[in-house]
């Protein structure tokens, strides 16, 4: 999703003071190898001297660096604020233990997400301490709601009979993801029922091929969130997931 700071969305000429500092630091974190001053100027079509101003801004409270060959950095302080406040979360101070149990318990990767509009936010994960296959999901990271287990669950909470998640699926249609993503709106909310039935959700291979997933909601004093387990298909298939449910259950409940 791009950024309401990015420069495809926001006029040249209204990005100017703050908004240029920040759409600069939204850029250097989108190139981890760095970019020189006039890729930057490029990139938030602005002048190169006002650039320049806004990176020794940056760069002298360490939210950025300059290195070798006149490139430009996200800096370590920057890094270590962004981490520092998503270990002090209070939901990620709660929740984290439980992720850890559930990826000892499958050799998996386990997730706390929340809903934003159409997506899921993912506000922590955890992978299994061996044997872990590098899943798309970061922490920060988006996915559609309709194609998540995390957004089912959830989505099944807010939207509490057919007629709202029919309403809710025509305004937000999703393009296939993968060739089981459940694009028509009928089977969308058949599922989501389901999921309100059952008090669980399930993602068969809908949202990245090759990965499944169980999830439940999970209340909380800060806000609604979701738990989930997401399997690589051909190791841990959605079966064996969905029938370890309780186990599921007992581990956020002992560790939430």
């Amino acid at each position: 999703m791009a950024s309401q700071l990015s420069p495809q969305s926001e006029p040249a000429e209204r990005l100017v003071g703050s908004d240029r500092v920040l759409a600069l630091l939204i850029e250097l974190a989108n190139r981890p190898g760095g970019a020189s001053l006039d890729e930057l100027a490029r990139a938030v079509a602005s002048p190169k001297s006002t650039v320049h101003r806004a990176l020794a801004a940056l760069t002298r409270a360490r939210l950025a660096t300059r290195e070798g060959a006149g490139r430009y950095a996200l800096g370590d302080e920057f890094v270590r604020l962004a981490f520092a406040y998503q270990d002090a979360r209070p939901e990620a101070v709660r929740i984290v233990p439980a992720l850890r149990a559930l990826a000892d318990r499958f050799g998996e990767t386990a997730h706390y997400a929340i809903l934003d509009g159409a997506e899921v936010v993912y506000r922590a994960k955890v992978d299994p301490p061996v044997g872990a296959v590098r899943l798309t999901s970061t922490i920060g990271g988006r996915n559609p709601a309709r194609a998540t287990a995390v957004g089912k669950v959830l989505l099944a909470h807010l939207l509490t009979d057919d007629a709202a998640v029919a309403a809710w699926a025509r305004l937000h249609p999703l393009a296939p993801r993968t060739p089981r993503t459940l694009t028509d709106d009928g089977a969308f909310v058949a599922e989501v029922a389901r999921a309100r039935a059952l008090g669980y959700a399930v993602d068969d291979q809908e949202n990245e091929a090759g990965v499944n997933c169980v999830a439940i909601r999970v209340g909380d004093p800060y806000g609604e969130g979701a738990v989930s387990v997401s399997g690589l298909s051909y190791r841990t298939p959605l079966h064996v997931l969905e029938e370890a449910l309780d186990d599921i259950r007992a581990i956020v409940t002992a560790s939430y």
